[in-house]
């Protein structure tokens, strides 16, 4: 059975949610500040969080940024502010799924059960480091190193990277990747992938090495 940390400091929103991961078998820990909620990841093992922004003492924001220097477990943030560039920024600081208050339980329900799968296949993959030039990625611990060195990769970085290391060379559409990582329709504009595709091009290509190549018209491919 998976654990749900719900960090909600809404009583009623975190009553809600908590009610209905029980009824669907999801058993759930809570908590109800950031700072709360760090101490609950550091003692338990977490296999989702559900993340509000608006927190007492430590923040949404400050609680991702903390966990993301040691974990990859799946973050959802749920939050009433609707703004693009909050959007954005939380899901390059290491966010994989962003819902915005009020919101439908069902989806809210859906988008679990997409995170955890993501990160079904990732434990039941074959236990072995891949391979690509300087770069490791080790699928156990979902370490990436280049050259010996750490890289530090979001959610969605890592499953990008992971998707063009087990394709080497094949050339996928932004649609492509965004159904293959998303694990949804592709209907976002290109602005989504074309970002996350820049962010994992930087943090790769230190020295100067260009891995993921622009194919004019389709997409990228990893070569």
């Amino acid at each position: 059975m998976a654990t749900i940390l719900i960090i909600e400091d809404d009583m009623a929103i975190h009553s809600l949610i908590k009610e209905a991961l029980a009824l669907h078998k999801l058993e759930t820990l809570s908590a109800y500040s950031g700072t709360e909620g760090k101490l609950l990841f550091e003692q338990k093992q977490i296999d989702l969080v559900l993340l509000d922004l608006m927190l007492p003492g430590m923040n949404g924001q400050e609680f991702l940024q903390e966990i993301r220097q040691s974990s990859m477990v799946p973050v959802i943030v749920i939050s009433a502010i609707n703004e693009q560039h909050t959007k954005l920024d939380l899901l390059t600081s290491g966010a994989d799924d962003y819902i915005t208050k009020p919101f439908d339980i069902k989806e809210l329900l859906a988008r679990i059960h997409i995170q955890l799968r993501h990160a079904a296949k990732a434990s039941v993959s074959i236990r072995k480091d891949i391979y690509y030039g300087d770069i490791t990625l080790n699928l156990e611990n979902r370490e990436v190193k280049k050259k010996e060195q750490a890289i530090h990769l979001t959610g969605r970085e890592y499953a990008i990277l992971l998707l063009f290391l087990e394709n080497p060379q094949k050339v996928f559409s932004r649609a492509n990747i965004y159904e293959s990582v998303w694990n949804e329709p592709f209907f976002d504009s290109d602005k989504t992938i074309n970002m996350h595709i820049s962010n994992l091009r930087n943090k790769l290509n230190r020295d100067g090495t260009n891995y993921i190549k622009t194919v004019w018209g389709i997409g990228f491919k990893f070569d």
